[in-house]
């Protein structure tokens, strides 16, 4: 994986073989920040990048200036990893081990952006109890979004706060928020 923009534009970085990941593409990555380039100062930004992985989203949103990221996973090593890089890199991430449903049921802080890549194989009702719990518990600022990655076998468009999605090759980002009255 690589670094698209920022301090460390096009920066390489390599996770350890073990991870049970799958990152997100370049190419669809490029796509989503050009998106959220276009909507949002990342400087300004809170971040809660879930199901984190190798910190590939996260690293992304550091480099473009991001200071305030919160990076949950519930592998040790992906969050040893993450901590281990951001250190190297000068980055500022709060890395999380935690099953992602019981953080977000036992967080009260709001969020600019919230993202999630959970693994492609969940079913419908485990990625839209993502979208469930965030707006349950208020968990997005005024004019936050949550984005959750998922394959075009996947459809989220029936969740009442659903508000676009745009497909990238194999992944889909399907966007969430708080629709105005």
């Amino acid at each position: 994986m690589r670094i698209i923009s920022g301090k460390y534009k096009g920066k390489r970085l390599t996770a350890p073989k073990k991870l049970p990941v799958r990152p997100t593409t370049d190419m669809a990555k490029e796509a989503l920040f050009n998106i959220l380039n276009n909507r949002f100062y990342f400087d300004e930004l809170k971040v809660l990048d879930l199901f984190s992985g190798t910190g590939n989203i996260s690293f992304e949103f550091a480099s473009r200036g991001t200071e305030r990221i919160t990076a949950v996973d519930g592998f040790q090593g992906c969050v040893r990893y993450i901590s281990k890089t951001a250190i190297e890199l000068d980055f500022s991430i709060n890395t999380v081990k935690s099953d992602v449903y019981k953080f977000l049921e036992g967080t009260s802080e709001p969020f600019d952006l919230i993202f999630a890549d959970p693994p492609y194989d969940f079913d419908t009702e485990q990625f839209l109890k993502i979208a469930d719990l965030v707006f349950a518990k208020n968990l997005l600022l005024p004019d936050g979004v949550l984005i959750i990655e998922h394959s075009d076998q996947t459809d989220l468009s029936e969740h009442p706060k659903f508000s676009e999605q745009r497909k990238y090759g194999g992944s889909i980002f399907s966007f969430f928020e708080e629709k105005e009255e």
